[in-house]
């Protein structure tokens, strides 16, 4: 077997070289257009790995002030004020506000020694504070009543719900 005698004909030695030098520029223009992508590629991973650094960096910093937040309001969060509220006084035929008033005025005062208090240690002593309200018996027209607490609602604001019973 042998190699035809391509040598001989000019026009099939044209198309070769041409194929040849058209093959080699067209690899070089690939190989630009390839390098410049990559490189432009490359930049902009390093510029976003750079952004993911400092947002992480930022987060972090976030966290740690976002926690020390919380917990300085954990720390501040006391009662500030109290409120008691007399209900189904009805049945017992009490008419008179100025009673209810005296009723309300006379539980506050007895908790008035929870105001500034932190929250979390006066609902663990819950129970005290219900037997300290359930202990007071009070005098309205000329009859003893117990006071029982129905509810007692726990934030900056205490609030108590307090019914009354004849005392006996």
């Amino acid at each position: 077997m042998r190699i035809p005698p391509l040598y001989h004909k000019p026009g099939w030695q044209r198309f070769l070289a041409g194929a040849a030098v058209g093959g080699c520029i067209s690899w070089l223009i690939f190989l630009y257009m390839f390098g410049s992508i990559q490189e432009k590629s490359s930049f902009i991973i390093n510029k976003q790995a750079n952004d993911i650094k400092e947002l992480q960096e930022d987060i972090n910093i976030w966290k740690k002030e976002y926690d020390e937040r919380n917990k300085e309001n954990a720390d501040l969060l006391t009662i500030q004020q109290i409120e008691v509220k007399l209900v189904r006084y009805e049945k017992y035929n009490i008419t008179d506000k100025q009673s209810i008033i005296e009723i309300e005025e006379a539980i506050k005062e007895d908790l008035k020694s929870l105001i500034a208090k932190d929250i979390s240690s006066v609902f663990k002593n819950k129970e005290i504070v219900k037997k300290t309200i359930e202990n007071k018996i009070v005098n309205v027209n000329s009859k003893k009543y117990q006071i029982v607490v129905s509810e007692i609602y726990f934030y900056t604001t205490l609030s108590i719900e307090v019914e009354i019973k004849l005392a006996g």
